[in-house]
């Protein structure tokens, strides 16, 4: 099983990033998705998730507004739209497969991770 996620680089303030994350190795049109980051000197934050239909969302305070999860289960591929970018969004982004088929905003509730993509927003 691997999660590949990818569309991370350097942003501008202000602009936009799309990253997919697709899935190999198994279907997880049944399980819930999520994206977690990890900026340097903090801990791992929950981003957003989604149910495994597509039908609930769950985002964190701090992005919510500016970033939307969706998924394409025909594709096996989660993705996370992020717009109003802002320097305080740096950070590793991680997608991961939730246990069961619903909304999870805790890390433990995920038993596989992708390798994490760098965002770097510039102020």
């Amino acid at each position: 099983v691997q999660l590949q996620a990818s569309g991370g680089g350097l942003v501008q303030a202000g602009g936009s990033l799309r990253l997919p994350c697709a899935a190999s190795g198994r279907t997880f049109s049944n399980n819930g998705m999520g994206w977690f980051r990890l900026a340097p000197g903090k801990e791992r934050e929950f981003v957003a998730a989604i149910s495994w239909s597509g039908g609930y969302t769950n985002y964190a305070d701090s992005v919510k507004g500016r970033f939307t999860i969706s998924r394409d289960n025909a594709k096996n591929t989660v993705y996370l739209q992020m717009n109003s970018l802002k320097p305080e969004d740096t950070a590793v982004y991680y997608c991961a497969v939730a246990v069961g088929s619903g909304i999870r905003v805790t890390s433990n509730w995920y038993n596989y991770w992708g390798q994490g993509t760098q965002v770097t927003v510039s102020s």
